[in-house]
């Protein structure tokens, strides 16, 4: 089984998932590097926004839980988005931000278990318009990404030291590499 077909049409490469089990184990790898970040967030520093109007950390967390449960997880059944928002409503304090974010990953995983490769290649709605399926799975990696890279940038702007994405510093990378 493979988890993506690279063509190239007129130089432009697309990564296509072709089967969803191995897209749901890049997908968890994934969010383990999300969750060792998440981690490192300290309890004080959960309601912390760079500025009034923005998201908070614990809203972050929480945006990307209810994105993935209730948007693409939703949409991907053929139904529409359900997602009402991030607030503290949902969960508050650490720990239940943490529970919460697990959780809805847990039910998203069992709705993505069951589709079908044929699945990946058909139509699904979302809030603008429709898109193949597959397209939309990839979607929600990089919706993802892009809030973690967020949440690096709030917490090097506390001064909280934050784990390396794939083992090592830029530092490192550096010092590791033929000058």
């Amino acid at each position: 089984m493979r988890i993506i077909q690279i063509n190239d049409f007129k130089n432009s490469t697309i990564m296509e998932i072709t089967s969803i089990a191995p897209f749901l184990d890049y997908y968890e790898r994934l969010r383990e590097r999300t969750l060792r970040l998440i981690k490192v967030i300290p309890h004080d520093k959960m309601d912390w926004a760079y500025k009034p109007g923005k998201y908070s950390i614990a809203d972050m967390i929480r945006h990307i839980a209810c994105i993935e449960r209730y948007m693409f997880a939703e949409n991907v059944m053929l139904r529409q988005s359900r997602y009402n928002g991030c607030g503290k409503e949902l969960a508050d304090g650490q720990e239940a931000v943490l529970a919460f974010f697990n959780e809805l990953h847990r039910q998203s995983v069992e709705i993505f278990k069951t589709l079908s490769d044929a699945d990946l290649r058909r139509k699904c709605p979302n809030p603008g318009g429709e898109i193949t399926t597959w397209k939309w799975l990839r979607a929600m990696t990089e919706h993802e990404i892009h809030h973690r890279g967020e949440l690096y940038i709030y917490l090097n702007l506390l001064d909280v030291k934050t784990p390396p994405m794939f083992g090592l510093t830029a530092e490192e990378v550096q010092q590791r590499s033929i000058h």
